[in-house]
């Protein structure tokens, strides 16, 4: 039985919903697309928010041949089958669903045909392809960024399953929409899932007993959904939802929460490199500075598990994620960052001092720069006071230490070089 969401898949531009920052009117998608003449591109966003959907419509609108391939069960064997057909082709578009699960190897076979314009390659992917897509291959890509969907989208959704059941004599009424929207996170596939699994479920139960309206309302679709969680995430679709679990319990410092949901992801086969990098990112963002030796284990579980792989590599995963749940915790740096993003967003790009400006040059040295500057190894100390910061921005203080042992020994250190000028 095909499934509601591949039935209500849409097949034009004019039926697709969300993402119209790339495909709706004047759009930079849509009039690459109304042009006729696309370029190799990748995808990237969460899942369930038309990735594939939108690389199908492309073809169709174009009228090219297409091809796709999951990197989960194909390797270079299948992409050289592709390439080979596409030869005799013309236009063929080649649809990489998850490419960020393709290796090295498999990305580079496909560079060639890319480069010639033998395939035009879409790919599509949950992870941030700078880091997942080799730079050769990324080159010559034009990467869209796909957001998931919100509210309206949502709704939309809903009613056009309603829509469908009713022009197929299945009255569902929705009385509340609370609980779909919460299980589904802005996941078309996992919002139709869910309101599939109602249906069936009702049908199969009232099928010689009466001809009232199912009822879709949150504590109707909460229990089904409960019920049938397999069935509901047979694709894996609670990826983020379990990573999400994973980061949280090593926050809350809660190494048995965090040891569990590495356990299922464990059991559930996802990438080891995917976890050792969330947890690489986790030992900056969420300890820094308090415990400097936590991103020094997260690099070397990174390397380990990139060396070992399943099964054995699951061991130093667990080492890894009781370490960082048992650490110290400090947002300070994250939050450092975030602080002067946030000030280079409200004054622009300010101009570097005179004084610390390099002067490669003598029409530069005679402009000034480096006019002034105090190389802090001369000074007592090895400190020398002076400004560092565009003059609009003189004082302003990004940093700020958490109080942690380590980082009160920071906050002490500065307090002596800077605590007039920064207040600390």
């Amino acid at each position: 039985m095909t499934p509601l969401a591949e039935i209500l898949r849409p097949k034009s531009l004019d039926e697709y919903i969300g993402q119209q920052h790339l495909i709706g009117p004047g759009a930079v998608l849509r009039t690459l697309i109304d042009s006729g003449n696309i370029p190799s591109m990748i995808f990237w966003g969460p899942p369930g928010i038309g990735k594939t959907t939108l690389a199908m419509i492309i073809s169709n609108t174009l009228n090219r041949p297409f091809h796709t391939l999951s990197a989960i069960s194909s390797g270079v064997k299948e992409v050289r089958e592709v390439i080979n057909k596409a030869q005799e082709e013309e236009g063929s578009i080649l649809f990489i669903d998850e490419i960020h699960r393709f290796n090295k190897a498999q990305q580079d076979s496909l560079l060639g045909a890319v480069e010639r314009g033998i395939i035009t390659l879409i790919g599509a992917t949950t992870e941030n392809p700078s880091f997942e897509v080799i730079s050769a291959l990324l080159s010559r890509c034009q990467v869209y960024v796909l957001k998931e969907f919100g509210e309206d989208e949502m709704n939309r959704l809903i009613d056009s399953a309603v829509d469908y059941y009713a022009r197929n004599n299945v009255a569902v009424e929705v009385r509340e929409r609370e609980a779909l929207m919460r299980i589904s996170g802005g996941d078309a596939r996992k919002l139709l899932n869910a309101i599939e699994l109602v249906v069936n479920q009702n049908t199969r139960q009232n099928a010689n007993t009466t001809n009232s309206p199912i009822i879709l309302d949150n504590q109707t679709v909460t229990t089904v959904v409960q019920q049938n969680l397999a069935f509901y995430d047979k694709q894996g679709e609670m990826h983020y939802d379990i990573i999400s679990a994973f980061i949280k319990s090593m926050r809350g410092s809660d190494p048995n929460g965090a040891v569990y949901w590495l356990a299922r992801m464990i059991a559930g086969g996802e990438d080891p490199l995917f976890i050792a990098r969330r947890m690489l990112i986790f030992a900056s963002e969420d300890i820094g500075n308090a415990n400097p030796n936590a991103l020094l284990l997260a690099n070397a579980t990174f390397d380990a598990v990139n060396k070992i792989g399943y099964p054995e590599c699951r061991i130093n995963l667990s080492q890894c994620a009781v370490y960082l749940a048992c650490s110290v915790k400090s947002n300070a740096t994250y939050m450092a960052l975030a602080n002067a993003e946030e000030a280079i967003r409200r004054t622009g790009d300010l101009p570097v001092p005179l004084h610390i400006r390099n002067a490669p040059t003598k029409l530069m040295k005679n402009l000034g720069y480096g006019d002034g500057y105090k190389y802090a190894h001369d000074y007592e100390g090895n400190f020398a006071l002076q400004e560092y910061l565009p003059s609009p921005l003189e004082g302003t203080r990004f940093y700020e230490p958490c109080n942690t042992p380590r980082e009160n020994e920071t906050r002490r250190s500065l307090h002596d070089h800077w605590g007039e000028k920064y207040g600390y």
